[in-house]
């Protein structure tokens, strides 16, 4: 029962010790032991067979198909394993950030890919075989239909060129139905009068028999717009192709789209090439 003559008095009740206090004086309650978690339980192991069974990549894609994955889970189902405190798909996502996109990661050399963190030769060669892949696939949707289109050249040639570390310029043959029958690398670096010379450009588009040809090349910084060489290259490219009777279909630059901008650049669209 409470005691209302000692309340009154300015006691008040300590339960700890079973007596009576004035009031003011602190009661201390029982000391409470904490249970301790082991290290490896209080610290995340950042690994991918911690997750969710459904929310591992393998697993993820079997149930719900590869579109369901992110691009750093697809990346994980290459890269395989992690390191320590960082997961494959923590390495996949740390990549697409440090370099952009998975287009700028699939131009690099494999030499330079092994070098980043938690990859190696070996990760290396999984991720430029399927960057390759992908290529290559793309190309494959577009083979037979006739590169008619400053867009279906960019479709065709930008998974191939768009990200290239340094300028690659290409001589693409065609048959009468503007089909690709042939594709020459005839030169790699910037272009000059010195480096795509005419007579370089059209001594594949010969030897193939070809009806026409287009000039390709990539501009790393992925500004598409033409230079004076790109210009003056292509004006002596229209007189020689005209001279020899052979359909100089255009010349594209190939960069990468931003707002407001394609990622690309037609020299026919522009009325260099009639």
């Amino acid at each position: 029962m409470i005691d209302i003559e000692k309340i009154s008095l300015g006691f008040k009740p300590d339960l700890a010790k079973g007596a009576w206090i004035p009031d003011g004086v602190q009661v201390n309650s029982p000391r409470q032991t904490i249970p301790q978690r082991s290290t490896s339980q209080a610290v995340s192991t950042s690994r991918i067979q911690d997750l969710p069974h459904d929310q591992r990549p393998r697993e993820k894609l079997a149930l719900l198909g590869p579109a369901a994955l992110d691009n750093a889970e697809l990346m994980a189902l290459f890269i395989s394993t992690g390191t320590r405190g960082r997961s494959a798909i923590d390495i996949g996502r740390d990549l697409i950030a440090k370099y952009g996109s998975l287009g700028a990661l699939g131009g690099l050399p494999v030499s330079e890919l092994a070098k980043e963190k938690g990859l190696g030769l070996a990760k290396a060669s999984k991720l430029a075989a399927a960057f390759e892949l992908g290529a290559r696939v793309a190309r494959e949707q577009l083979q037979g239909a006739p590169l008619d289109s400053p867009e279906r050249i960019y479709q065709y040639f930008a998974p191939q060129l768009g990200h290239l570390t340094q300028e690659q310029v290409v001589v693409v043959a065609l048959d009468t139905r503007l089909r690709h029958i042939g594709t020459t690398v005839v030169s790699v670096g910037t272009v000059s009068e010195s480096s795509a010379h005419p007579r370089e450009i059209l001594r594949p588009v010969v030897t193939r028999g070809a009806y026409g040809f287009i000039l390709i090349h990539n501009h790393p910084s992925g500004d598409c717009s033409p230079s004076r060489a790109d210009e003056s290259v292509t004006r002596r490219l229209v007189d020689a192709a005209n001279l020899m009777q052979i359909s100089f279909l255009d010349h594209v630059i190939i960069g990468r789209p931003s707002p407001g901008r394609t990622g690309y650049y037609s020299f026919r669209e522009s009325g260099i090439i009639p």
